[in-house]
């Protein structure tokens, strides 16, 4: 059941009252004050499958980062497991692009499969290409698996994932986002991605980047996560071999070896403790 301060914060996001993250917790004092009617929104949820879940509730995911105010998240939506987000020792992210060749598919399900046997959870991002991968090569190794999502819950993107979405959560993962209600603008629903980019970072205690282009030369949602991670402290990791030195889809990966970031390989797993 939503506690209240989780249901009038949806209800204040929903209403405009709250427009940002910045918004609440530069005025969070003010913000539990504010007094309106919440019985339609009562009356909306009764019926709803969905969980809410706020930063002044005790079960709301702990975040140990020093974050600024506009990427501090304070209000999610949920269905599945929110203690998936407890321990993010547990978690690893895997991300790539939306249009992976069929090697590299073959490859990042090798990865997925190794770290799923070892009891992780995979972190990623619902979206085509090598979030999807992901996700469902972990379903497949019968492990738990994390979707944030750039939309309300009400909205998968995209929309061919939404089966996807639910058998993540029928097998005990999470599917979860900061959204209440659709994007207004065009400009809204990019920020959205770019936004859900840092999440998958920041409940994550590692990341493995599959294959991404650099900036102005592909999909660049791969870029802002692994920017996030960088920034965040985590470890940083990308799959990588000689003969992808002239592949323009591992222009990312290069980068990040160059920045100090290494090679995932099987090995690697003796030291990927919890």
């Amino acid at each position: 059941m939503d506690s209240e301060a989780a249901l009038k914060l949806y209800a204040m996001q929903r209403e405009g009252t709250i427009k940002s993250n910045a918004d609440f917790w530069r005025n969070d004092a003010e913000m539990q004050s504010y007094h309106m009617d919440l019985l339609p929104y009562i009356r909306e949820r009764q019926e709803s499958s969905v969980g809410l879940v706020c930063a002044l509730d005790g079960h709301f995911p702990q975040i140990n980062l020093p974050l600024r105010m506009q990427e501090r998240p304070y209000l999610f939506a949920y269905r599945g497991d929110l203690s998936l987000l407890n321990d993010i020792s547990h978690n690893v992210a895997v991300i790539g692009v939306l249009n992976p060749s069929q090697e590299v598919v073959a490859r990042e399900r090798k990865i997925v499969r190794e770290l799923t046997a070892r009891g992780f959870t995979i972190v990623s991002g619902l979206a085509r290409g090598c979030d999807t991968v992901a996700h469902r090569e972990c379903l497949a190794c019968n492990g738990k698996t994390v979707a944030f999502l750039p939309t309300p819950l009400s909205e998968i993107y995209p929309k061919e994932n939404a089966e996807l979405a639910e058998r993540i959560i029928e097998n005990g993962g999470l599917v979860i986002t900061e959204y209440m209600a659709g994007a207004r603008t065009r400009q809204e629903g990019i920020g959205r991605f770019i936004a859900r980019d840092r999440l998958q970072a920041m409940f994550a205690d590692r990341i493995i980047l599959i294959a991404s282009y650099l900036k102005g030369e592909g999909d660049s949602g791969s870029r802002h996560a692994m920017e996030k991670a960088k920034e965040y402290g985590r470890e940083r990791f990308v799959m990588y071999r000689p003969s992808d030195a002239a592949d323009p889809q591992f222009g990312l990966n290069r980068k990040i070896l160059q920045e100090g970031g290494a090679v995932f390989t099987p090995s690697m797993l003796e030291r990927f403790t919890f």
